[in-house]
This record gives C-alpha cells, structure tokens and sequence, in this order.
C-alpha cells in the first residue's frame, strides 16, 4: 500500500504541489502587501504568511477534492479553470467558517478578493507551464515489457496514462512467438507493439538504451536465458522486476490472470495480526454507535420519505455472504421498486439500473441507503472498511470462473472498501474480476492506516463523483 501511495506521489506531482503551494502563499501575501502596505514589524509579516499558508492548504484540498490533482486532467484547459473556480468556491465556504470560529486568521474582504484573482493567474499560469514542461521532458526511464498477457497490456495503458507524471518510456515487448514481432497492442506510444522475441532481450537492452525490464512469468516461463539476464544485470545495471509486482505497485491491484498461488504465498504482505484485527473490530464498534446515535435522525428522515413516496417496507433485508464465507441478513433502505426480482429472479445492480426509484437513486448517490448497515457493523456481521459483501446466488459462478474469488472471504465485507472507492458499480463477471484485484490488494496491504485513507477516499467519491 505505502509504495502504491508514494508511487501516486512521484516526484513531478510534488512539484505539481509544492510549486502550487507556494504561489498561493505569494498570491495571498502579495495581495496583503498591496491592500495595507508592507508592515514595519516582522511580526506582521510573519501572522500575514501564517494566514497565507491556512488559504493554501484549504485550497489545495479542495482542488484534491476536485481531481485536479490527477496529472491525466492537465491537458483539459476548460475543466482546470472550471475546476479551479469551483475549488475556490468550496475554499471560500470552509474559510468563512473557520474564521468565524478563529477570527484572527480572517484576511479581510478586499484581500481576500485581490488573492483570489493573483491565485486564479498564478495558479492556471503553473499549470500550463507544467504541462508543457512535463511533456518536453525526457523519460528518466525506459521500459521494456516480455510479455502480452492482458496483465501486460493493462500495466502498459496505465504507465502510457500517467508517462508525463512518472516519466517513463515503454519501449516496446517481448513475445515468445517470432509472428508477433510487429503485432500492435494497443495505442501507447512508439513504438506500440511487439519488438523481438526472447532471445532478442539482450540486443533489445543494449540498442534500445533500456533500464528496466518488466518480465510476465507466466509468458515467459522457461524461455529465458538467466545467464544472460545475469549478466545484463550485474554489468550494465538492468533492473528486472516481475510484472505482477510492478503492476501491484502502480495500479493499487494484483492481477488475477496467470497469477500462481506461490507469488501469494512468497509475496510480502498477507499478514493479519491480532492487535490490528482488534484495533479494527474496537474502531467499528465505537464509530458504528456513534454513527448509529447521530445517524439516527436522518434515518427517520429517510423512513419517512420512503413511506411516503412508494408502498412496500422502507428497509429491506437480504442474504450477503460474511467472513470465511458464513452467510449473515444485510439491511438497507430499499432503492429499488418492490418487484424488482419478482420475474427475473437474483440479478445484478447496474449503473442507471431501471429497477431504482426516484428516491433509490438519491439514496444511493449519496450512499444514505448504506446507514441501516450500521447495525451489521456493530454486530460484528461487516466492518467499515473491507469488500463488498456479495450474494450467495452469485458466489458459486463467481468461484467458479474467477480465480482465487474466494480469498476475498478471508475479512470482513465492508460499508466502503478499496474496490468500492476506485471501481464502483459493476454488474458483470469482468467486473467483478475487476474488484477482486482491488480486494486482493487491501487484504495483503490491510492496515488501520489503509483504512483511514479508504475512508477519506470514500468521502470524495460521495461528494465529487456522486457516490459511484
């Protein structure tokens, strides 16, 4: 998890940050300087920069919160400055309030105004500087993927995506079968397809000036030359990874397809130890009686609404599947109509599914459908964080065609989880592969403060991208 976290913090999007961070505190103590003049006390100065750095901060969550920090968004011009103006809006509202609490901090309206305009100059002016910078940068690393599994081509597409934020170069690949040599993949760059076979590694390193070679196991199995890979290694500095751990690394998911159980087993992480299971177990028992007692009006309110705007019971009840695969009743407030399954029998929910109220579909955007599901927190049924509890109709097919589908069993489902927050809805075998990669990777990576940023990543899908 923490090498996943620090890969998303690479070293152009700290700069992305850091540089942004501080032309804001200019911009704001610019605008301080040029409404009451240039104090004669260091002091002055000092609470002025103080205040600049709270309006950053504020305003750099907002643009978090606004996905302005996804490097693949930096080419969009229009949705930056919508974006940025729309973050400003939020920083405004949480600044009103804060200064309403802690006054001294105020910066006063007319400065606050003048700020605003040097920060949305300031501010478009860097990001355009820097995408033009990271797009006329050289790569400070070349890689060459032996493999052309669906792993491998996935794992291409997304370093092709973030290749201005990591500053990488995908060279090409490496197939066993010499009539793939110049089948394209897929548009990522030039050259976009296979380059040599298995032999040709070592002429494909030295001409192609790689530094890193990214090798599928299971494509590669047996067709490799470890003598010369060796000495590639030892004399010229090749780095050699396994393509699941880089693929892990970089895409906060582990790739089911040809994985073997012995990665698993040998792999770091996997572990649950007793002290973090009763952290977790203690945590959601205090939050979900917390939750339950502030919640509790809000669920009335709902209750209330649902009784009002259809027939038929507010909350429904069904059979998920819980830890080591035991079967436990889930409540919800109902969002779909009451015959939903009554001639199609148990299917799966679908984005824009037809099935959802009016009211279904706000509670789900929201996520208030979730709140009855409190209670199974308490009871030790589910925890906060964890996978989605699925149903028993849909356990069997799924073991059956997804490899290592049971594995997702071996923890608590979750109000929110690691799939839920980086997938959403999915309805169909490809996605529920999907999500199991995502799961896989939070039960090796398990961790209290995994969890608190699963949480925090909750929050942002509910309040920016409605709850999907």
């Amino acid at each position: 998890m923490y090498r996943f976290i620090t890969g998303n913090l690479s070293a152009r999007r700290m700069a992305l940050v850091l540089v942004e961070h501080a032309l804001v505190v200019l911009a704001v103590v610019g605008a301080t300087i040029v409404r009451l003049g240039f104090p004669d006390n260091p002091d002055i100065l000092t609470q002025w920069v103080v205040r600049a750095f709270v309006v950053a901060a504020v305003l750099q969550v907002c643009l978090h919160y606004g996905d302005l920090y996804d490097m693949r968004t930096l080419s969009d011009r229009r949705g930056l400055l919508i974006g940025l103006l729309r973050a400003l809006g939020a920083a405004s509202v949480i600044l009103a309030i804060l200064y309403y609490w802690l006054p001294d901090l105020g910066l006063g309206r007319g400065v606050f105004a003048l700020a605003t305009v040097l920060i949305i100059g300031l501010v478009a002016g860097w990001r355009i500087a820097f995408e033009w910078l990271s797009l006329r940068g050289q790569p400070t690393e070349r890689l060459l993927i032996v493999g052309t599994g669906v792993a491998a081509v996935s794992l291409a597409h997304e370093l092709f995506e973030r290749r201005s934020e990591l500053g990488v170069e995908i060279v090409g690949f490496v197939d066993s079968d010499p009539a793939r040599v110049g089948t394209s993949l897929g548009d990522f760059g030039n050259p976009p397809h296979v380059i040599g076979v298995v032999k040709d590694i070592p002429s494909i390193v030295r001409g192609r000036r790689v530094d890193r070679v990214i090798v599928s196991l299971a494509d590669a199995r047996g067709k490799l030359n470890m003598d010369e890979l060796l000495a590639m290694k030892m004399n010229d500095g090749v780095r050699f990874d396994h393509l699941a751990s880089v693929y892990e690394e970089y895409t906060g998911k582990i790739a089911v397809e040809n994985l073997r159980p012995s990665w698993m087993i040998f792999s770091d992480g996997f572990r649950k130890s007793d002290r973090t299971e009763a952290i977790k177990r203690l945590s959601d028992i205090v939050l979900a009686s917390i939750g339950l007692l502030l919640a509790s009006p809000l669920m009335l309110g709902v209750w209330i609404a649902m009784r009002v705007s259809s027939s038929g019971p507010a909350v429904y009840h069904q059979v998920r599947t819980g830890k080591d695969g035991v079967p436990f009743t889930i409540h919800k407030f109902r969002s779909m109509r009451v015959d939903a399954e009554a001639t199609s029998g148990a299917v799966w929910a679908t984005q824009n599914d037809p099935r959802v109220t009016k009211l279904g579909r706000f509670l789900r955007r929201t996520r208030l459908d979730e709140l009855p599901q409190l209670w199974n927190v308490l009871r030790g049924d589910m925890s906060f964080v964890g996978p989605r509890p699925e149903r028993p109709e849909f356990i069997a097919e799924l073991s059956r065609q997804i490899p290592f589908y049971g594995q997702r069993h071996v923890v608590r489902p979750g109000l929110t989880g690691w799939a839920q927050v980086r997938h959403g809805y999915g309805s169909s075998v490809n996605a529920a592969q999907e999500k199991l990669q995502y799961d896989l990777f939070y039960i090796k990576h398990m961790s209290i403060a995994f969890d608190l940023y699963i949480v925090l990543e909750t929050v942002k899908t509910v309040l920016v991208r409605g709850g999907s």
